[in-house]
């Protein structure tokens, strides 16, 4: 995989977001005709029924089972940590990354209690980008570029891509790429992160501030946002629910970070986001406001804020226990059991 400068340019991602493909739907109608002679009364599946027609829809497959998921986490720095708005220090994010290679993190319990894969990404971790307060995080070829790489990662083909990230002040990166997008206040954004106390907070509050303030009429172009006061994993997983829309994968979001690259897409054209599930409503207060700002409902609500694609690995298992349902399950007649009359 390269990131060089060389790859897209805006104009052409824009142009692939006009290319995308829409559900299939005669897919779906074969799943409903299938699910209408399964050994149950209709409906009585609830959301896993229409989870089951969304995995139809996107992927073509009128029985989509799901044989080779992946977690897929994208990993970097933020310089913006220099002003004090993490918990912890940015040298966390390459233990972290250590930590996921030993098999010690939560998203390598999740992945082998769900059967899923997992990949991580550095997005060159030891080069920070700039602080957002003073400085675009990248100029638009590497931008562009960075999103690239991030089609690029489900190019080893998967089924169900999950998307996660790491990186130390990245909620303080995904707070000021929300507010340049849906606007409001910085406070309306930011949260508490890792764990910041109360002064950490108001620094994290006139960093976002900051930030967008430099965005002026930029703010009207969801790229330039996120070039400006992203960051590159924000960058590399909207190209990978780019690339996953037209390979025809259905994808599962994380939380607060992951959310933000979704809106990114979202804002260029609302139906860039039909083929993704939002896995989780995370604890980060301002993730709510944005999957409203979106008209998105996410799957689970368990009070998490991890981050490292735990929430989207957690709906993972649902959707693959949606899937196998309805692909192995009896019906009225293979199981001689008698109809509603």
């Amino acid at each position: 995989m390269s990131m060089s400068p060389s790859a897209l340019p805006f104009d052409d991602i824009r142009n692939l977001v006009a290319e995308m493909p829409g559900p299939d739907e005669a897919a779906v109608a074969t799943v409903r005709a299938r699910d209408s002679q399964l050994t149950k009364p209709a409906g009585s599946l609830g959301q896993l029924e229409s989870i089951v027609e969304w995995l139809a829809a996107w992927s073509g497959k009128p029985v989509a089972k799901i044989t080779r998921p992946l977690v897929a986490i994208f990993a970097t720095n933020h310089g913006v940590a220099d002003k004090g708005v993490s918990a912890y220090p940015q040298s966390v994010t390459r233990q972290m990354l250590e930590n996921f290679a030993a098999g010690g993190a939560a998203i390598n319990q999740i992945c082998a209690a769900y059967d899923l894969g997992l990949k991580i990404f550095d997005l060159a971790i030891d080069m920070p980008t700039p602080s957002i307060t003073d400085e675009d995080a990248l100029d638009e070829p590497n931008c562009a570029a960075t999103m690239a790489y991030g089609m690029e990662a489900i190019a080893g083909g998967t089924d169900l891509l999950c998307l996660g990230e790491m990186g130390i002040a990245n909620t303080t990166v995904a707070a000021a790429v929300f507010n340049g997008l849906f606007g409001g206040t910085a406070a309306d954004w930011v949260g508490p992160g890792t764990g910041v106390d109360a002064a950490g907070l108001e620094r994290k509050r006139v960093a976002v501030e900051m930030a967008v303030s430099r965005l002026g009429a930029a703010a009207k172009d969801p790229l330039e946002v996120l070039r400006k006061v992203g960051g590159r994993e924000i960058a590399a997983m909207a190209g990978a629910i780019l690339a996953a829309r037209l390979q025809r994968t259905p994808v599962i979001v994380d939380g607060f970070v992951s959310t933000a690259a979704a809106a990114v897409l979202y804002k260029m054209d609302p139906s860039t986001l039909d083929h993704c599930l939002f896995g989780h409503v995370s604890a980060e207060p301002a993730h709510r406001r944005a999957l409203e700002a979106m008209g998105k409902t996410a799957l689970l609500d368990l009070g998490m804020r991890l981050g490292e694609g735990t929430g989207a690995a957690m709906a993972a298992g649902i959707v693959k226990a949606a899937a196998q349902v309805h692909a192995d399950m009896a019906t009225f007649a293979s199981a001689g059991v008698s109809q509603k009359d």
